[in-house]
C-alpha cells in the first residue's frame, strides 16, 4: 500500500483513506473523475498536501483492488 494511503479499523471501519485523514481513497477518485485537478482538491481540502504523484499512486491503487 502506498504510503499517501492508509487502512485503520478505527477510521472509517478500515476503508482505505488519504493518510492522516478521514479522507476515503474512493472519495479522492471519484471527485477526479468530476473533473477535480490537484488546484480543487487544494481548495476544498486545504490540510490536503496531495501531489499529482499522490493522485497517480492512489489510482493505481484504487484500479488494483477493483481486479
Amino acid at each position: 500500500m502506498p504510503k499517501i494511503i492508509e487502512s485503520n479499523p478505527n477510521v472509517l471501519g478500515g476503508q482505505p483513506v488519504i493518510s492522516g485523514t478521514r479522507i476515503p481513497v474512493a472519495r479522492v477518485v471519484a471527485l477526479y473523475v468530476q473533473g477535480y485537478g490537484i488546484k480543487d482538491f487544494k481548495k476544498d481540502y486545504p490540510y490536503l498536501d496531495i501531489t499529482r504523484q499522490d493522485l497517480l499512486q492512489i489510482f493505481t491503487y484504487y484500479q488494483q483492488q477493483l481486479v
